[in-house]
C-alpha cells in the first residue's frame, strides 16, 4: 500500500492564513485607491496610509495611551478568567448555587456598560482601576459558561475510569474532567478576549484621566478621523496580541490538537 502525504505543520499554517492575509491586503488597496480617486475627505473617512502616517506623527502620545488601555483590559481579563473558571466550577458542582448565581451572571451581561460606567465612576472615580473591575464584569459571563458547558459535556465514563482506579471525586474533578473540559473552557476565554479592550477603551470614553478612550474622544472633539482610527487599530492589535497569548497558553496546556487527530480525516 502506498504511504500518504500528509501536510507538514507549515503548510497547513500557510492554507491557513494566507487566504486572510491576501484578502486584507486586497481590502487596504480598495480602500486607498477608493479614498484617494474619490478625493474622500479626510474628516469623513481615512485612507490607510494617512492612519499609519497619524500613528508615526502622534506616537509619542499614542503609546503611553495604549500601555494603560493594555494593562486595564489585561488585568480585567485575567480577573475574568481565574474568577470565571472557579465561579463555573461552583455552579457545576452545586444545583442551588447555579439556581442562584446564574441568572445574576445572565442579568449582568444584559446591562449596557453606559448605564454602569456612572456607577462605577461615583464608586471608583477617574482611577484606572475602575475600568478593570468593569472589563472583568463583562469579560466573566463567557468563560462561567462555557465551564459549566464544557465539565456537562465530559463522558461519565472518564470519571468511572478515575474512581474505579481509586481517585477521589475532587482529584477526578480537577485532573480528569477540567483536563477533558479544557478546549470548551479556552473557547470562553477566546470569546472573553475578543472584547476585553474595546470594553476597557469605552469605559475610559465615559470617564477616566487617561488612555485610548481620553484619545478617541479627543479626536472625535476635533474632528481627527486618522486619529481615532489609529486607537482602533491599536485595539485591534492589542486583541490580536492577546489571542496570540491565548493560543500559545492553550498549546502549551493541551499540546497540539493536531495530535489527537484523525490523520486520515481529510482523506477522500
Amino acid at each position: 500500500m502506498a504511504q500518504r502525504n500528509h501536510p507538514t505543520a507549515p503548510s497547513r499554517t500557510l492554507k491557513r492564513y494566507v487566504p486572510t492575509c491576501v484578502t486584507v491586503a486586497v481590502l487596504l488597496v480598495a480602500w486607498q485607491v477608493w479614498v484617494v480617486q474619490g478625493h474622500v475627505p479626510s474628516t469623513l473617512l481615512a485612507s490607510p496610509t494617512a492612519m499609519v502616517q497619524s500613528m508615526v506623527r502622534t506616537w509619542p502620545t499614542l503609546w503611553p495611551a495604549t500601555v494603560v488601555t493594555f494593562w486595564e483590559g489585561f488585568l480585567g481579563f485575567a480577573i475574568a478568567v481565574a474568577l470565571g473558571v472557579l465561579l463555573g466550577i461552583g455552579l457545576y458542582c452545586s444545583k442551588i448555587a447555579h439556581a442562584a448565581f446564574y441568572p445574576l451572571l445572565v442579568a449582568a451581561q444584559t446591562l449596557p456598560l453606559i448605564s454602569v460606567a456612572p456607577l462605577f465612576l461615583i464608586w471608583f472615580g477617574f482611577e484606572p482601576v475602575g475600568k478593570v473591575v468593569i472589563v472583568a464584569l463583562f469579560a466573566i459571563f463567557p468563560v462561567v459558561v462555557q465551564t459549566v458547558r464544557g465539565l456537562e459535556s465530559v463522558p461519565q465514563y472518564y470519571s468511572d475510569v478515575a474512581l474505579t482506579c481509586g481517585a477521589t471525586p475532587s482529584w477526578t474533578l480537577w485532573h480528569v474532567k477540567l483536563r477533558v473540559a479544557a478546549p470548551a473552557i479556552f473557547g470562553g476565554v477566546r470569546v472573553s478576549a475578543a472584547y476585553v479592550f474595546a470594553t476597557a477603551a469605552t469605559a475610559e470614553y465615559l470617564g477616566a484621566r487617561k488612555g485610548l478612550g481620553i484619545w478617541l474622544q479627543s479626536a472625535y472633539n476635533s474632528f481627527q478621523t486618522p486619529l481615532i482610527f489609529a486607537a482602533t487599530i491599536m485595539i485591534v492589535l492589542m486583541t490580536v496580541v492577546l489571542m496570540v497569548i491565548i493560543h500559545v497558553a492553550e498549546r502549551v496546556i493541551l499540546g497540539n490538537p493536531a495530535d489527537n487527530a484523525d490523520p486520515d480525516a481529510d482523506q477522500l
